[in-house]
């Protein structure tokens, strides 16, 4: 399960910790597909809202539909129930006034209408969010998007009702990356691959008939640092830009070098290596090259990730078995920090650094778990038997992870709370190692 740093390496221990990704990515499947999105946990205190069609002045048929994608990403997050459309009590339009007595008789609490219209490169979308019970508008926006960014602007359009209405910024336009494979044994294909949150317009970053892992985005929301083994005989950390299109190859060193992480400013990654013995924990310099070894123990010591510029939280089985483990920027002396279970591995930090996600193993299988560092809560998410790689939404209020569901790889989603649960599947063929973007300026 420890397994951002697999490589061919006569270390009996790191084998033991290290070869089950290998295992878990040997499955076909076309990675080109949309990913499926299902929602087999909702939340019981949804809030529902009436999402109107918007209004299309345009020939023909609008070119997406803005309210569905809407929709959808409001009932993925579990938060909210929108109305089924053809309950509809009525079709305004953005401008129009609605009649707020009817609308509380629909059941629904809030109203979103809109309307989209064409112009000779763009479009201009608008949007009015109504709070029924207190009949008052609570937002209302305008602008222009092209063709080619209109799903992007539903996207928009739902972050502002969410937060409208929650009080917590919304995640549903940003990107997940996540690592898929083609083919058959001997002939795979391993893509390293975005999509939008909701699953939709996957790009293949890289395509490498050698596995790739540990997909981990810089806090610019531009940069994706990652582990490739197209050189068979030895393993490397790149760093892709997705878009100049252009990468950089900033370490590859004897022996393992693995599971990068990105400090807070973005100079510098966290990352695993084994050059000097054992695997342990090294911060590398990006601009320099340079590398400041943290850790020196003779147990296996990876998947670092940063709590804040100081200080790093890793995996260890310095106590008998994984276990996660906090030390200073500056090395010295590491403090351990989970102590529920037999396994605590693979962690990520929730972007005010209050909870950490991590898998949690015990005798019925490997789940997601979480712990809020302050009051020491320790919270089991899932409910899989083989759930890893937690990443967290940039709002703090998802979990994206990767799980096992009828033999092949899958992803899911989790609400903090355990209230909301989603599975992420494509068509066939497995997915793994999913990491979930930061906000973008």
């Amino acid at each position: 399960m420890i397994h951002h740093c697999v490589e061919k390496l006569a270390i009996t221990k790191s084998v033991k910790l290290l070869s089950v990704l290998l295992v878990l990515l040997g499955l076909a499947g076309n990675a080109q597909a949309v990913i499926e999105i299902e929602i087999t946990q909702g939340g019981e205190s949804a809030i529902p809202i009436a999402i109107v069609p918007f209004g299309w002045s345009g020939a023909g048929e609008a070119p997406e539909d803005i309210a569905a994608i809407i929709s959808s990403d409001l009932q993925r997050s579990g938060n909210f129930s929108p109305l089924n459309r053809n309950d509809l009590i009525a079709s305004p339009i953005s401008g129009d006034i609605p009649r707020y007595g009817n609308w509380q008789i629909s059941g629904a609490e809030f109203l979103l209408i809109g309307s989209v219209l064409p112009t000779a490169d763009t479009y201009n979308v608008e949007f009015q969010l109504f709070d029924i019970g207190q009949q008052t508008l609570l937002s209302g926006l305008s602008f222009k998007v092209t063709n080619q960014t209109l799903r992007n602007a539903a996207h928009q359009i739902a972050d502002e009702v969410y937060e409208e209405i929650l009080g917590i910024r919304g995640a549903f336009n940003t990107q997940i990356a996540f690592v898929s494979v083609e083919g058959t044994q001997g002939k795979r294909n391993y893509k390293l691959q975005l999509a939008d949150a909701d699953g939709e317009n996957p790009q293949a970053m890289l395509t490498s008939p050698r596995p790739i892992l540990s997909p981990a985005w810089a806090p610019d929301g531009i940069r994706i640092a990652y582990v490739s083994f197209e050189n068979r005989n030895r393993s490397a950390i790149y760093i892709q830009d997705r878009q100049k299109g252009s990468r950089v190859k900033v370490i590859s060193k004897e022996g393992i070098n693995g599971a990068p992480s990105w400090s807070p400013d973005g100079n510098r990654l966290a990352v695993s290596l084994s050059y000097e013995g054992n695997p342990d924990i090294y911060i590398l310099n990006i601009a320099s090259g340079q590398s400041q070894r943290i850790t020196q123990n003779s147990a296996i010591d990876t998947e670092a990730v940063w709590l804040d510029n100081e200080t790093l939280i890793f995996t260890s089985d310095r106590s008998g078995g994984p276990q996660l483990y906090k030390v200073s920027t500056r090395g010295g002396r590491a403090e351990r920090i989970t102590f529920e279970g037999r396994y605590n591995a693979s962690a990520d930090v929730s972007t005010d650094g209050r909870t950490i996600a991590f898998v949690h193993g015990n005798d019925g299988g490997y789940q997601i778990a979480t712990l809020d560092l302050n009051s020491g809560l320790f919270q089991t998410l899932t409910e899989g038997s083989l759930d890893e790689s937690p990443s967290f939404a940039p709002n703090g209020q998802m979990i994206l992870f990767a799980a096992e569901k009828g033999g092949r790889g899958t992803l899911g989603a989790v609400a903090i709370d355990g209230s909301v649960v989603q599975s992420l599947s494509l068509d066939s063929g497995s997915v793994r190692e999913p990491a979930w973007s930061p906000y973008t300026k």
